[in-house]
């Protein structure tokens, strides 16, 4: 453990992002496990969080991003190096971020990860960079995504993105980044074709997925699953019984009935059955058709191409008493 902190702290250390710190300030270091059985070297921010101000800066909503996309022949999605340390920190903010380790305290002199007002920082500053190519460019935070039809007009695209990127002094991963693919992936899904698809890593995770036996689990795995509930007709019915495990009163150790285990099963099957849905041609009618149960709330939005129809997003919510 304290090896893993040390190195983690010379890394920091070189790269100029943390310094030694006289600060008054103190947060703890959290190492959080990860699949491949190394450690993620955290910083706990919850106190100072609870004392700072909320920054209401909205984020963008995927799947209005994922419509943007349209009928793109070329997607070209760009990583920001360790985006949060390209950011620097007001000198007076620096002494706040102060933490702990077995060599001595350190704060930060670039955003780091944790703090509640960081992703709205970031989320802001990348709308302004972009401001001048919202017409064929978008970032989730430091994924970026540039898009068109036409392929010199799309070079030409992303080159403006890479000079005002490079102008405001930030920098892109070359190993992450994808120039002109026909197909692509991005923030979690494929997309490419007029066409999107579950990510089929984070399908085959879920398809791993043993059956919850705690109230955090059954939450984790309605979290990986609602990601793309999209993708799901009735989305909100078929997992019932398992939001019901959620409840206030329900204990911490759930009780797995017949009805959840068909829930858990059904969602499962459906993600792994390779759902397709459709990005929207804004020059075609749309189709909305709508059902509804004792339990919940449906929709499909489709449109109709060469006689068949296409979905473009399922829709549902569960009804309460």
């Amino acid at each position: 453990m304290r090896e893993a902190v040390e190195e983690e702290v010379q890394a920091m250390l070189e790269l100029g992002v943390i310094e030694r710190s006289q600060s008054e300030w103190r947060s703890p270091v959290v190492l959080v496990p990860k699949p491949d059985g190394s450690r993620r070297f955290c910083i706990d921010f919850r106190r100072i969080n609870a004392i700072s101000k909320f920054d209401a800066y909205p984020m963008p909503r995927v799947d209005e991003l994922l419509d943007r996309l349209g009928e793109a022949c070329y997607i070209t999605t760009l990583d920001l190096t360790k985006g949060y340390w390209q950011i620097p920190l007001d000198p007076r903010s620096k002494e706040k971020t102060a933490f702990a380790t077995p060599s001595g305290l350190y704060h930060f002199t670039r955003m780091p990860f944790g703090l509640h007002g960081a992703p709205a920082t970031f989320q802001r500053l990348m709308d302004r960079i972009l401001q001048p190519h919202t017409r064929y460019a978008a970032a989730y935070l430091d994924d970026v995504v540039i898009y068109g039809s036409n392929w010199d007009e799309h070079l030409n695209q992303v080159a403006a993105v890479l000079r005002d990127l490079r102008a405001a002094g930030l920098t892109a991963n070359p190993r992450k980044c994808r120039i002109g693919r026909e197909e692509t992936t991005y923030l979690g899904y494929t997309l490419g074709r007029g066409q999107v698809r579950p990510l089929v890593g984070k399908v085959q995770a879920l398809q791993e997925y043993q059956a919850p036996t705690t109230k955090r689990q059954v939450r984790q795995f309605l979290g990986l699953a609602g990601y793309y509930r999209r993708f799901v007709p009735h989305f909100a019915t078929i997992t019932a019984p398992l939001t019901e495990l959620l409840t206030k009163d329900s204990p911490r150790r759930v009780g797995w009935s017949d009805e959840c285990e068909t829930a858990f099963r059904t969602i499962k099957e459906r993600l792994c059955s390779e759902p397709v849905l459709f990005s929207p041609d804004f020059h075609r009618e749309f189709i909305v058709q709508t059902d509804a149960s004792g339990i919940g709330l449906g929709a499909v939005l489709s449109q109709e191409v060469d006689g068949e129809e296409h979905p473009i997003v399922y829709l549902s919510r569960k009804l309460f008493p």
